[in-house]
């Protein structure tokens, strides 16, 4: 019933319902079948269905009764709908399509008025992969607004994700975080070029570890206002690649006043030489100790380094008031609490920090004593 072609018999192009001698398709007059094919609607001669319609005029009647507003007629606003349907090709997956009760929920929802006829109407709705193609069709014919695939995907995952957070401090936290900050990051990306899936990974991993970061720091006993910097140097040193992601949400709560202003890890660098193994970093520290030729100043930063893995960045901010001697413990703000340093380092922090207060001017008055960097490269 879907072979259409020229009959061999009387040369006419129409349906080739029958078979001759040969198995060769042919027309209904030429094989002697009895029964018309034509559809009393459209005269089309093809494949009936129930009424003696054909598919193409039971999807125009299966969407008119789906897409009524009440009076009868289609919901004019979806008259495009419609008109992309019924002109696509292979109308039987369409009416396969229309079974499905979630279409036919939506649908019906849409054209009454009980769902929103807007992208943020359908977040609402699911499943999201029925209501995504929906979307898609709406978009196609000009019923709703074009707007970037992925962003729409994203802003569905954060409506699920948001659902699953049961601490309603932490959802709405993550809720304004995502809509006022995310959202239009990734709106001003996407109205200048398409946005990637790296791109929606990426934010989707901002959201997730911004999530983990304040059930982390809840099972502490801390909330976000009482955040410490020994709370944040806790979390990236626990496991830094997995949680770096955490750093936007981090960067926005200081920004926008939500925590005290902390101090965050820099950004990884990536490099091709070889890690330093335990052996080859014992050999290096074991120069810097005992080698008397190289400057104090480098021997001390060196020795921080190889010790407590610190980026030099943070090294050369320490100041005299970082550190504390009490004459049996050296220690040294990295963090807090403040460190303290094992021999033969602590020896060598007491030397240059004797050095530093012997050779730095008296500083003047109203000044904070002491507050020149202590390991910086840039003082005498």
């Amino acid at each position: 019933m879907r072979v259409r072609g020229r009959c061999p018999g009387c040369d006419t192009d129409r349906l080739l319902p029958g078979r001759d001698i040969d198995g060769a398709p042919i027309c209904r007059d030429c094989a002697g079948i009895v029964r018309d094919f034509f559809c009393d609607r459209c005269g089309f001669e093809g494949l009936l269905l129930g009424g003696r319609l054909c598919e193409h005029c039971t999807l125009a009647d299966t969407l008119a009764h789906l897409l009524d507003d009440g009076t009868g007629r289609v919901a004019p606003a979806f008259l495009p709908l419609v008109k992309v349907l019924l002109e696509m090709d292979r109308p039987k997956s369409r009416l396969i399509w229309l079974r499905n009760p979630n279409v036919v929920r939506l649908l019906r929802g849409l054209a009454t008025g009980s769902i929103p006829l807007s992208h943020d109407g359908l977040h609402q709705e699911t499943p999201w992969r029925t209501v995504t193609h929906l979307r898609d069709l709406l978009m196609d014919s000009a019923v709703l607004p074009r707007v970037d695939r992925q962003l729409l995907l994203y802003q569905r995952w954060l409506t699920e994700r948001l659902a699953t957070i049961e601490d309603p401090e932490h959802h709405r936290l993550l809720r304004h975080f995502a809509t006022r900050h995310q959202v239009p990051r990734l709106r001003a990306t996407a109205a200048k070029r398409p946005l990637g899936r790296s791109q929606t990974n990426h934010t989707k991993q901002e959201t997730t570890q911004a999530g983990a970061f304040l059930t982390w720091l809840a099972d502490r006993g801390r909330t976000v206002e009482h955040c410490r910097q020994a709370d944040l140097d806790a979390w990236h040193t626990e496991k830094p690649a997995t949680r770096r992601p955490s750093q936007s949400f981090l960067r926005w709560c200081v920004k926008t006043g939500r925590t005290p202003r902390l101090t965050l890890p820099p950004a990884a660098i990536t490099q091709d030489a070889e890690p330093l193994h335990r052996h080859r970093r014992l050999a290096i520290l074991r120069r810097v100790l005992n080698d008397d030729s190289l400057p104090l100043r480098a021997r001390v930063a060196a020795a921080l380094v190889l010790l407590y893995a610190q980026p030099v960045s943070r090294i050369v901010r320490l100041t005299i008031d970082d550190i504390t001697d009490d004459e049996t413990t050296v220690t040294v703000r990295l963090g807090d609490p403040q460190s303290p340093l094992p021999q033969p380092v602590a020896a060598l922090m007491r030397a240059y920090t004797q050095t530093r207060q012997h050779t730095c001017p008296t500083p003047a008055a109203g000044a904070r004593n002491g507050s020149s960097p202590a390991v910086s490269p840039g003082n005498p």
